[in-house]
């Protein structure tokens, strides 16, 4: 017969045992809680509103991307316009396939009223045409930048285009980092840290040309 000393030692490493599982258990479920929030397939309004927003966002930057044609710049500040018209305007792309997919409204962008209600393409009238809401997104610039931008001579422009710049990725990379807390469709929130990624190592960049 087993003493009782045996028998309390028995059913306190059974315990111990069931305590573990139990944790191990609970520790698996909230992996998979956490795991269920992100999805392959499908989509929250926070996605919806980075894609959106982030398309408008997008747009402005490639306005003030075509602003930089036929200045006189630094190659190196020539080189980042292009690689930045390289990296958004596919995104732009892609956002709006998203969008298309999850049957929501493609918004306008400044582009649009630039192209449809502005021959001469200017930068700070297309603005005046957007909705408000798109002025309150971060680092979006005022119809009066735009055209502080577009009117500035050539001695000034280029330091005034990287200023605005940074700025402009700052806001964008606040909105990618909402939607990594926030989203729930995957590719969204891969897309989203690619740009805070690249966006940040830009700003860097655009740091150092500005005190060169």
């Amino acid at each position: 017969m087993r003493s009782n000393r045996t028998t309390r030692a028995i059913s306190a490493t059974a315990l111990g045992l069931t305590l573990a599982v139990t944790a191990a258990a609970c520790g698996n479920d909230t992996g998979s809680d956490t795991s269920a929030q992100v999805s392959t397939t499908e989509h929250n309004d926070a996605d919806v509103a980075f894609a959106s927003e982030m398309l408008q966002h997008h747009a402005q930057a490639l306005t003030m991307v075509d602003l930089t044609m036929g200045r006189d710049l630094d190659p190196e500040v020539r080189q980042l316009a292009e690689d930045i018209r390289g990296a958004q305007a596919p995104e732009i792309e892609t956002f709006t396939d998203w969008l298309t997919d999850w049957d929501e409204e493609i918004p306008s962008t400044m582009r649009d009223h630039a192209n449809a209600d502005h021959e001469d393409g200017e930068a700070g009238a297309a603005m005046e045409g957007m909705d408000a809401g798109a002025m309150d997104m971060p680092g979006m610039m005022s119809a009066a930048d735009m055209t502080a931008l577009e009117d500035a001579p050539d001695p000034e422009f280029q330091d005034m285009w990287l200023e605005m710049m940074i700025e402009h990725h700052t806001g964008a990379i606040d909105m990618a980092e909402a939607e990594t807390d926030q989203g729930q469709y995957k590719p969204a929130i891969d897309l989203a840290e690619e740009i805070a990624d690249s966006q940040t190592v830009e700003i860097d960049t655009m740091e150092t040309l500005l005190a060169s």
